[in-house]
């Protein structure tokens, strides 16, 4: 089922660019490293790299990057070689990448002030080869421009001329379809990690659908039928006890909705119904009999073994993932 974003959704998103830059501590090699020894010509073989500082002192980088595309991922969408973010929450999700930003900026002076010892270090571990590196070791200076972090954020509104307009009008209108996808990749994560053969999982196995839940709800204006998605995950939610391990009905209830997630064509199928007047908790009857009690409140501690009625019999096709 094709899904079509219409431009006024600007309105509400703000695009935000992420510039990382991290250096590799890599140099070509050259003929001149393997002193004049007979080499194949260019066109049949090229030679690769070599590190001139331990690739394990520069990890942390690449982690806080990591950590910022995590963020974003979690609440914004792919969009114009970055993403599109709910405008409400770009000062929440600022405020967070500067935390990171503060903390790779903290690392790379950390790194800069033992980067001559680093080197050393790195000769010594490699007897024999000290001139290799040795020749290839760049200043500090150098370093300090390889390493930043910085980020653009910025407001688009639809320009007037209609070649122009168009252009950005194909871009916008694939960001309902794009949403979709990436709720189909962490739920296909999130399938592997936490529910892929289990029998029984913990409330953390709830973390990253709640995740994508609120993906989802900063997100809600960008297709009609997310909302409904939305409404979909909140049920399966208040199913689910306060304490204790999640099992029986419960889990395939859960196990249902994940495999509901990681297909995007029939996720928009059960959101269209939901908006055609379909109850969330009919569509959830469809994965599981609809015998467990809504939990509004704490659970006393006698029931938190609560174990749920029998499976009903026709639930969603599992596609063999259960």
């Amino acid at each position: 089922m094709d899904t079509h974003t219409d431009i006024t959704v600007l309105d509400n998103l703000m695009a935000l660019n992420l510039d990382v830059n991290i250096w590799t501590a890599r140099k070509k090699l050259t003929p001149a490293d393997f002193g004049g020894a007979d080499l194949p010509p260019e066109e049949l073989a090229s030679l690769g790299s070599k590190k001139i500082c331990n690739p394990q002192e520069l990890r942390i980088f690449g982690t806080l990057k990591a950590r910022a595309v995590n963020l974003l991922d979690r609440t914004g969408v792919r969009f114009l070689g970055g993403w599109a973010i709910p405008e409400d929450k770009a000062d929440d999700i600022v405020s967070e990448l500067t935390v990171i930003r503060d903390d790779f900026l903290a690392a790379k002076e950390q790194f800069l002030n033992r980067y001559d010892e680093a080197v050393r270090d790195w000769i010594s571990q490699h007897p024999g080869w000290e001139s290799l590196i040795g020749s290839s070791t760049v200043s500090a200076d150098y370093v300090r421009s390889r390493i930043g972090f910085k980020w653009q954020l910025f407001k688009l509104l639809p320009p007037t001329d209609d070649a122009v307009h168009q252009g950005l009008q194909d871009e916008v209108k694939d960001l309902g379809g794009t949403l979709f996808d990436e709720v189909a990749k962490a739920a296909t994560d999130t399938w592997k990690r936490c529910f892929e053969g289990k029998d029984k999982v913990t409330h953390k196995a709830l973390s990253p659908l709640r995740s994508i839940h609120s993906k989802l709800s900063g997100l809600s204006f960008v297709e009609p039928r997310v909302v409904p998605v939305v409404d979909l995950l909140d049920t399966t939610f208040n199913r689910v006890p306060a304490r204790g391990y999640i099992h029986g009905s419960v889990l395939v209830l859960l196990q249902g909705v994940v495999s509901l997630l990681r297909d995007p064509v029939t996720l928009i199928a059960h959101g269209q119904k939901i908006l055609d007047g379909q109850d969330a908790a009919d569509i959830l009857s469809g994965l599981v009999a609809d015998t467990i009690p809504v939990v509004t409140g704490e659970i006393p501690l006698d029931t938190t073994d609560f174990v749920p009625e029998p499976v009903h019999e026709h639930q969603i096709d599992s596609h063999g993932l259960w």
